[in-house]
């Protein structure tokens, strides 16, 4: 022990947290919401378009079983896409059940789908038109569709967790990285 001057006079040293200590890392006791019209980091899912597609219209049957669900099931592939685009302001089973109904009423849902992928065009930066985007979509509708969701993909959404699992999946890495354990060897040491 030591005189009660030497005592006051010891550094304190934070409890051991793995994490540098020039880093500030901001701590959450529950995981943060993201705000309703939450915009992914550029940098994390939305690589700068140099206004290209990054798959071809029929580069479809390099994903199989999308293409099949594109095929056969429409309104499931169209949901999801319609979703990430609305960024969570509508839902997938919503717009896939609007397109079903559009579908099974005029046959002609590809006027509804032509829409959202002129409203990805214009978020993402990709060549083409309007004009374009109805001839695509109403010659090969599973085609287009599945080029989208592709698209989607390639710029880092996972489109089969929708808008809200995307937010929180990005929400979670940042937490994550930022709040790592200590990593420890094996065995006591001095």
């Amino acid at each position: 022990m030591g005189t009660p001057d030497a005592e006051q006079k010891s550094p304190v040293h934070p409890p051991a947290t793995g994490i540098p200590m020039g880093a500030a890392a901001p701590m959450y006791t529950e995981m943060p919401s993201a705000p309703p019209n939450f915009q992914p980091p550029p940098h994390q899912l939305q690589p700068e378009s140099n206004g290209q597609w990054s798959v071809g219209l029929f580069d479809c049957f390099s994903d199989c079983g999308r293409c099949c669900i594109s095929c056969w099931c429409p309104c499931i592939t169209f949901g999801q896409i319609s979703e990430i685009l609305d960024r969570g302001s509508s839902s997938c089973g919503v717009n896939g059940a609007l397109y079903f109904l559009i579908a099974a009423v005029t046959g002609c849902a590809c006027v509804y789908s032509c829409v959202y992928r002129t409203k990805m065009r214009q978020q993402y930066k990709l060549e083409g038109s309007s004009a374009e985007d109805f001839f695509v979509h109403c010659c090969c509708e599973p085609c287009s569709l599945t080029q989208q969701y592709r698209e989607l993909e390639n710029r880092g959404f996972d489109v089969s967790i929708g808008w809200q699992g995307n937010v929180e999946r990005q929400t979670r890495g940042v937490a994550v990285s930022s709040h790592m354990p200590p990593v420890t060897e094996s065995g006591m040491k001095r």
